[in-house]
């Protein structure tokens, strides 16, 4: 095909943007296997193999003699690493535990309810610390509903420590997978 084989601006944007998918595709599909989405990954990989078989064989033609398609490929592998964890942040795939260290004297039974009430799953717990007794909050919820469950903590309780982990299995309890 003669559009592979000469330079132009089309030529130019299918390798650029043809890698910034396949890049973003591939961060994608680490995130999906890590948390155990084994077949979504399988099926994230196949598309991202077949983009890289044709925007890399177009790259490889006639490189040598237009070397502005590495440069593009190169520049677009950058780009589409930070597009890809920008959208698997957006995706928020998998499920995570937050962690809430908060003084005896606060009022932690109120955000405790207050977190039920939003549907969140909440264990309490007492616990001592190097400044004396404090009171320990545990969830499990799914990544998307991060942001809501620190806003409302953080709202009520001003000098929590606050820890985000990433879970990879949850089994039982109040979370559905």
């Amino acid at each position: 095909m003669e559009f592979f084989k000469n330079p132009s601006i089309w030529l130019y944007l299918f390798i650029f943007f043809g890698k910034i998918i396949e890049v973003a595709v591939s961060t994608v599909r680490l995130v999906l296997i890590n948390r155990g989405e084994r077949v979504k990954g399988a099926v994230a990989g196949f598309f991202e193999i077949s983009l890289w078989i044709v925007v890399t064989g177009t790259v490889l033609v006639g490189f040598q003699e237009d070397i502005i398609r590495c440069v593009i490929f190169a520049f677009a592998f950058a780009l589409g690493n930070y597009v890809g964890s920008w959208l698997e942040g957006k995706l928020a795939f998998g499920l995570c535990s937050i962690q809430v260290i908060v003084n005896k004297d606060e009022c932690a039974d109120c955000v405790v309810q207050e977190l039920r009430d939003n549907g969140f799953g909440v264990t309490m717990m007492e616990g001592e610390g190097k400044a004396g007794r404090r009171e320990i909050l545990l969830l499990h919820l799914k990544r998307k509903r991060i942001p809501a469950a620190i806003s409302l903590i953080k709202s009520k309780l001003e000098n929590a420590v606050i820890t985000v982990n990433d879970v990879r299995v949850v089994n039982g309890g109040f979370i559905k997978k």
